[in-house]
């Protein structure tokens, strides 16, 4: 097995886009976005498709990648995150193939 990080990111869904595109210019392999459907968070419960325009509707990014991969996105994440609603978190995994990350 081979140590690799998880990256997890829930941010508003207009902001998706640039995310990915951050994620794909530092040279990450792969990832997979998820609609998220609710949540609870600073005092306030939130449920997908409770506003009526979607703008604030929530998506998650979830992709494994290699350490100075994750070095380069993390700056301009941070950024992203920063003038977005959104969590970022990076934890330490294992994984069989270490080539496919």
């Amino acid at each position: 097995m081979h140590t690799k990080k998880r990256l997890e990111l829930i941010i508003e869904k207009p902001a998706l886009k640039r995310a990915c595109r951050v994620l794909e210019e530092a040279g990450v392999k792969g990832y997979t976005t998820f609609s998220a459907m609710g949540g609870y968070g600073a005092n306030t419960r939130w449920q997908r498709g409770t506003d009526l325009s979607a703008s604030r509707d929530m998506v998650m990014i979830i992709s494994v990648l290699d350490a100075k991969d994750m070095e380069t996105a993390i700056g301009k994440l941070e950024n992203l995150v920063g003038s977005h609603i959104g969590v970022l978190s990076l934890t330490d995994v294992q994984v069989l193939r270490p080539e496919k990350f």
